[in-house]
């Protein structure tokens, strides 16, 4: 049986929900199958590079606005079960995100940070800044489309021109650093890699 972690804060969270529908008989208790971790949530940034096309005074802003957003608590490998992996920060997760309820849904579907180093294989180091610039606001995908299930959109609408431009500005300085990782997995199928559940659930009442 393949590993499945669940943050300790979602576990406070449905176990709120399982109290607040004790009417609702569950078979079982359905956080056998999950272990709780503790992700790490506070990252320093690498230092930006020195760029030709950018102020210093522009990276350096964009790599305060990325440890103020905690970019690196989802986009560096370990740091979601609380063991970041310092030599590739930044450079994607190959521990996934589940976005089902994992109440209903026994393979969920699981997403994998990009690598947000300008590698051109396995990062953005491709992707044009506008389209850079949209997947931080907005969570938009490449094809147009908010795809980006996970990404705390809400939080991050708001920012302004100058912070997103500085944001993209930075990775654009940071070091490529060629990392691989997983594709998505559709809903109902089984993965073969670690993957925590972020999620929000609420009473039916």
């Amino acid at each position: 049986m393949h590993l499945r972690v669940l943050t300790t804060f979602l576990i406070g969270a449905l176990l709120m929900v399982l109290n607040a529908c004790s009417s609702t008989v569950v078979p079982g208790d359905p956080l056998d199958q999950f272990e709780p971790v503790v992700a790490t949530t506070v990252m320093a940034a690498p230092e930006p590079g020195v760029s030709a096309v950018y102020a210093p005074e522009m990276t350096a802003r964009g790599k305060y606005m990325v440890e103020l957003l905690g970019c690196g608590a989802c986009h560096t490998n370990g740091a979601l079960l609380g063991e970041p992996d310092a030599a590739r920060l930044l450079a994607g997760s190959r521990i996934g995100i589940a976005h089902s309820n994992p109440l209903q849904v026994k393979y969920p579907a699981i997403v994998f940070p990009s690598n947000l180093t300008p590698d051109d294989k396995t990062g953005v180091g491709l992707v044009s800044d506008k389209m850079l610039a949209a997947a931080i606001r907005g969570g938009v995908g490449r094809h147009g489309s908010r795809v980006l299930k996970v990404m705390p959109v809400a939080a991050y609408a708001n920012i302004s021109d100058a912070d997103v431009d500085a944001i993209v500005a930075y990775l654009r300085s940071l070091p490529p650093v060629e990392h691989l990782l997983p594709a998505a997995v559709p809903e109902g199928r089984e993965s073969d890699e670690l993957y925590v559940h972020f999620g929000v659930y609420r009473s039916r009442e």
